[in-house]
């Protein structure tokens, strides 16, 4: 096979359904070959087995991708010329980093005797998103390009998921290899990490140490993050809070992970979370972070942050994340799906069942006097009064995806998630058509694009202003 057409049976084998893409001279060599695959595969009714959807931009492109991993939960995959077509993922890279998303990008670059030369359309792609990646690879040799693309699904996918580069010259997808249909690349240290995590289960002295710590709590609060829908783990984590009684409360990327209308929910905390989950977290005396990584919208001051826990337990699947913002008590580094369920299980067998009751009134106290509220007798129309309304028709059960800004803070506060993965935003990185209004420092004068304008005096007299 040709090197593109390696590339695009390798996303077949990998079960990519939808490609995300802009064209550009250094990778059509690949878009042709998707457009073979698909003229030879498609079906009666000429579905395509792998369509490609051409957004407005590169930038664009990683963003669909992303939305596509959030929402199914498989790896999204971006197609993108070299040069400005690559550094314009930078943007969608980096926020997939941040969110733990993972997209594997295909950037086409000059042919490799040209690297370096500062040919037509080239562009450093590794230095450019090596920083904002999880792993980026630059693909030289040929027999080695089927290997490569595999490896790059592997590292996307497993460990804490994130965003994998595969930088792909034109001469490497025109040459000519053998396509052997399996074979990864020896990336023995990542694979190691990998398997420490994965082999590293909570023993019965793990687990009593924790529950030694349960056991002495009369106002524990579970804080959820991402990484609980990121490791399929939110089944287990609604278990878990139910056998104990333990309330919890979510990040933005976390909405979801357990039903925001079961009445231990707290729905969101931070700095544009519910008041009640915030005086929650100021009133608990035994924190359990789970897959949360105490970002400073929601931590805010460290110090302050809990400030009446006696004890901190933190699960998260990177060791990297472990005491990093906030100092734990206890901690364990593995597979949340796993952990939680051999955290019930031993608790079932040793009978543990704490009486919370007055905690729990407590909290419903705190969802009654603190819960989201707006002025219902205004006559204008109050966009909370929208969303609340299209909540009441949805029930908690409609995808809801959004941008970033003030209405990102309203749906998350006033719709419900009833469901993991129907909650679609973008939480680590603001796309640059994101902009702040800056007020006019001068109170007859307003700015545009850069450019200041001043009004005449007719016109503040005519109340332009």
């Amino acid at each position: 096979m040709t090197g593109a057409e390696i590339v695009v049976q390798v996303l077949a084998d990998e079960g990519v359904d939808t490609i995300f893409g802009y064209s550009g001279g250094a990778i059509l060599p690949t878009y042709d070959a998707v457009f073979r695959y698909n003229d030879e595969h498609c079906d009666e009714d000429g579905k395509e087995p792998m369509p490609l959807i051409v957004p407005a931009n590169e930038q664009g492109a990683g963003f669909m991708a992303a939305g596509y991993a959030q929402a199914s939960g498989e790896v999204g995959v971006v197609m993108v010329t070299s040069g400005p077509g690559a550094t314009n993922t930078v943007t969608p890279i980096r926020d997939s980093m941040a969110d733990s998303t993972p997209i594997v990008v295909i950037c086409g670059q000059v042919p490799t005797a040209a690297i370096g030369s500062d040919a037509f359309q080239e562009a450093p792609v590794s230095s450019c998103l090596g920083p904002v990646s999880k792993h980026t690879f630059l693909v030289t040799r040929p027999e080695l390009l089927e290997a490569t693309m595999r490896t790059a699904f592997e590292i996307a996918r497993t460990g804490r998921p994130g965003p994998v580069v595969v930088d792909l010259p034109k001469d490497v997808q025109n040459s000519t290899v053998a396509f052997e249909g399996s074979g990864l690349l020896p990336v023995p240290g990542y694979r190691q990490r990998i398997h420490a995590v994965n082999d590293n289960v909570l023993d019965d002295n793990d687990c009593e140490a924790f529950f030694a710590m349960l056991k002495e709590s009369e106002r524990p609060l579970i804080y959820a993050g991402g990484g609980v829908i990121n490791g399929q783990a939110s089944e287990e984590l609604r278990q878990f809070s139910t056998r104990f009684g333990i309330p919890v409360t979510t990040t933005l990327m976390g909405i979801g992970a357990v039903d925001t209308t079961d009445k231990l929910s707290l729905h969101m905390l931070g700095m544009h979370g519910l008041a009640c989950a915030n005086y929650a977290v100021d009133d608990c005396d035994f924190l359990i972070a789970i897959g949360a990584r105490f970002d400073d919208r929601v931590a805010g001051l460290p110090e302050k942050f809990a400030p009446r826990s006696r004890h901190i337990a933190q699960f998260d699947i990177d060791p990297s994340e472990i005491g990093k913002v906030k100092p734990v008590d206890w901690f364990h580094v593995g597979i949340l799906k796993k952990d939680l369920q051999l955290l019930c299980d031993f608790g079932e067998r040793h009978g543990i069942s704490p009486d919370l009751s007055e905690w729990h009134g407590e909290i419903a106290g705190l969802k009654e006097k603190y819960g989201l509220n707006y002025d219902r007798n205004s006559e204008l129309i109050q966009p909370y009064a929208v969303i609340e309304t299209i909540n009441n028709i949805t029930q908690g059960d409609a995808i809801i995806s959004t941008g970033v800004g003030q209405h990102q803070m309203w749906a998350a506060q006033y719709f419900d998630f009833k469901h993991p993965r129907l909650w679609l935003t973008i939480c680590g990185a603001r796309p640059p058509g994101h902009r702040r209004r800056r007020r006019c420092q001068h109170p007859h004068e307003y700015r545009r694009t850069g450019d200041r304008y001043k009004l005449s005096l007719a016109d503040q007299g005519n109340g332009a202003q």
